[in-house]
């Protein structure tokens, strides 16, 4: 493996970051979560058009990871009140930023790519006077809830998240940002 670097992804990266969020949404799927449904939801929310509108939305940040010429690993936030009032209740933290989607190639799952993601999301929240940092983590993705506690991630609630047909059980983690040093 090549050295991974981290840069931020720009309106031009929405091609990219498509493709590469389709390979890697499955993986943090519960077995449960249909085909059809995984599908439904790559064409609706992680299709390049989805991608130009988060990339050119201000409210919107990315982070791309690549290995040589090849892009392993993505990190997209959103800063601002949270869309969802049972979240907006649990999330305490104001202002806030929403780790929404951090997904990594599985051959990079246990290396520091994800990590080095959400260091980079976290870092420039913190200098960006934000005080929280939250997400949604699906309650059966034992591994991604364990990253998310290691990171001072702490559960906070509970939320339904649909994949096509399917509602799923997340939990909600929230991360107070005002202990953390400015990076």
């Amino acid at each position: 493996m090549n050295e991974v670097g981290i840069r931020r992804g720009t309106p031009s990266d929405a091609l990219l970051l498509s493709a590469l969020a389709i390979d890697t949404f499955p993986l943090a799927c519960p077995p449960s979560t249909t085909q059809a449904n995984i599908d439904e939801f790559c064409a609706k929310n992680l299709s390049p058009e989805a991608f130009e509108g988060y990339l050119t939305d201000t409210a919107y940040r990315s982070w791309v990871a690549s290995d040589g010429e090849r892009a392993v690993g993505y990190l997209l936030s959103r800063d601002g009140e949270p869309l969802d009032s049972v979240i907006a209740q649990a999330v305490t933290g104001r202002p806030c930023r929403e780790i929404s989607k951090i997904y990594v190639r599985e051959e990079f799952h246990g290396s520091s790519v994800a990590q080095q993601l959400l260091a980079h999301a976290i870092n420039d929240a913190v200098r960006a006077g934000l005080t929280s940092a939250w997400l949604g983590v699906n309650q059966e993705n034992s591994r991604a809830n364990r990253f998310y506690q290691r990171n001072g991630f702490e559960l906070v609630g509970e939320r339904t998240f649909q994949v096509g047909e399917s509602i799923e059980a997340d939990f909600v983690r929230e991360k107070d940002l005002t202990a953390v040093p400015h990076g």
